[in-house]
């Protein structure tokens, strides 16, 4: 997300002091088959159910404080449904489309009473008002006016959102409400989107999300800020809390005719680099063209069944087996370079953010990834070993909203990192399509094409990573296959053997990194040498060697979130 700090430009863009405006796909939305309550706008969490609202009214609009030119706007809610409450207001980023949403909600227990007890969770109403609210923090000149409260909510339950108001008169009450502790999550800072720094005091406006996270978890973001005038980190909790599932059932999210809509209507087109050589290929291929499985106590490869049937399943990685390619040079070099034709991506279909949206996890296997190129200054050294290993997995994830089938965003897997980049960052081939790009030969995957630098970008020194357009390209739109989505049940999806794999795909190699780096050094010119200590530093460790990597299934990613 863009953060903002307090910048000194000669003049406000003209971005900045425009109102942003609403963003929607290339395409329209197909009519998602029936079944379930995906797609249906609203959300059973148990006690409470909630809808999304993205209709806002401008609050205040922060462009110009001081000299500085900011360019964030904060909003309220309109059209809340008869009946729904508030539970925040919204802000976003001037520079970027109106797309955000925040949650509203109604109680859905008839057994509650407004004047009941409240020392019985049981009995005291789900949503209640907020007894008053504290000012956070203002600005009061003679050109701006704004104040941001928090409700202050009472004994056992939890305030989800802050108000903002243009005049220093304290809310109503009724304005939004507060939810009882026990249906709530604790919330963390992520992403800071907003600083302003003045002589008295520090500002800071964040984005919030669950603590705990992934398809085991239970939090729903409400789609609220945090804000306050001590300094946070991300990562901090914070007293504005999350929504919490207790529909166990995950009503809302898609069925399988749904799942299968889902990605022929938005499975992305896979380009991999004019120039790469290790090409992808499925898994079946891999094991019929002379893959091995070798033991920790036996020299000697034993082929694998094309369904990987005969391979260890389950437990841990316990190094005692990894797969490797064959002895034979020729059968080594025609596995390595995969087979583009017979590729296909493995999908993994899992609930996000508390079930309101599904994760749809698509998973790349290539047999084999090539070495790295180094960048140091102005040079580019290509490396004749290090980067390599076999079996290379790698993934995107689309994020879909279980509200209106909409696709959010997708997360870009980049080596042992990522990010989500939001759909209106996307490149569409068509409709609504996005384009993945896979780096030649580490084959980490880009929103858009380029060079992107594993390293220091500031010193230019660092592995290239470089995405284009070819005519190598897999469309996941009908070239997948679904090997996972646990919360369908069981027998409704079987998972293929090789899937069951938890071990190495690939040998433990350990690279003569110090040699390969001081042939570096003696190669730079004197005004940018480095030690060897220094470089080390600056390169990714995994050049330095490869334990095999693991499949899919033993990623943190599989039952977590995605890493960032």
């Amino acid at each position: 997300m863009f953060g903002c700090e307090c910048f000194c430009w000669d003049t406000v863009p003209e971005l900045l002091l425009s109102d942003p405006l609403p963003y929607s796909l290339p395409s329209p939305l197909p009519q998602w088959p029936q079944g379930g309550g995906f797609g249906h706008g609203r959300m059973s969490l148990g006690k409470i159910e909630v809808r999304k609202v993205d209709k806002f009214e401008k609050v205040w609009r922060c462009t110009n404080l001081n000299g500085k030119s900011l360019g964030f706007t904060f909003y309220r809610p309109l059209e809340i449904p008869d009946g729904f409450s508030c539970l925040g207001y919204y802000c976003q980023s001037n520079d970027e489309p109106l797309r955000g949403h925040v949650l509203v909600a109604r109680e859905t227990s008839s057994q509650t009473r407004p004047d009941c007890s409240r020392d019985s969770a049981l009995e005291s109403p789900a949503l209640i008002k907020p007894v008053n609210y504290s000012l956070i923090w203002s600005m009061d000149s003679h050109d701006e006016c704004v104040y941001f409260w928090l409700p202050n909510p009472p004994t056992g339950y939890k305030t989800v959102g802050i108000v903002v108001t243009t005049n220093p008169d304290e809310p109503k009450v009724e304005e939004v409400r507060c939810v009882r502790t026990d249906l709530t999550e604790v919330c963390e800072t992520s992403d800071l989107l907003l600083t302003i720094k003045s002589k008295k005091n520090l500002f800071q406006v964040w984005k919030t999300d669950p603590c705990d996270r992934g398809m085991l978890a239970s939090g729903v973001p409400v789609g609220t800020f945090f804000c306050g005038t001590t300094y946070f980190d991300s990562e901090q909790v914070v007293d504005v809390a999350c929504l919490k599932n207790l529909d166990s059932s995950l009503h809302v999210m898609p069925n399988l005719n749904q799942v299968h809509t889902l990605i022929k209507h938005y499975g992305p087109t896979v380009y991999f680099h004019p120039d790469e050589i290790y090409m992808p290929s499925s898994v079946p291929w891999f094991f019929k063209n002379g893959a091995l499985l070798y033991t920790a106590d036996s020299a000697k490869g034993n082929a694998i069944a094309y369904d990987g049937s005969n391979l260890p399943c389950g437990e841990c990685n316990d190094s005692a087996f990894w797969i490797d390619l064959p002895i034979d040079e020729d059968a080594r070099s025609n596995l390595k370079k995969g087979n583009i034709e017979s590729a296909e991506l493995y999908v993994h279909v899992k609930p996000a953010l508390g079930g309101a949206f599904t994760d749809i996890a698509m998973w790349v296997f290539c047999p084999f990834n090539g070495p790295a190129t180094l960048k140091v200054a102005l040079m580019n050294i290509e490396m004749s070993k290090i980067g390599e290993h076999v079996g290379d997995w790698e993934h995107f994830t689309l994020r879909v909203s279980n509200f209106t089938g909409e696709l959010w965003s997708v997360f870009f897997s980049e080596h042992s990192g990522g990010k989500w980049v939001d759909a209106f960052n996307l490149e569409f081939i068509k409709d609504n399509k996005p384009i993945v790009y896979s780096s030649r030969h580490g084959h980490a995957s880009y929103p858009h094409a380029g060079t992107y630098l594993q390293g220091s970008s500031k010193l230019g020194i660092g592995v290239r990573n470089d995405a284009a357009k070819s005519n190598y390209i897999v469309d996941s739109s009908f070239r997948y296959k679904i090997v996972a989505a646990e919360y369908l049940g069981d027998g409704v999806i079987t998972e293929p053997c090789w899937l069951q794999y938890m071990r190495e795909w690939g040998p433990t190699i350990v690279y003569d990194s110090r040699s390969e780096i001081e042939k570096i050094i003696d190669m730079l010119p004197i005004f940018v040498r480095f030690s060897v200590e220094n470089l080390f530093e600056l390169f990714p460790t995994e050049l330095y060697g490869e334990e095999g990597p693991t499949g899919p299934k033993e990623k943190d990613n599989w039952l977590g979130d995605e890493y960032c």
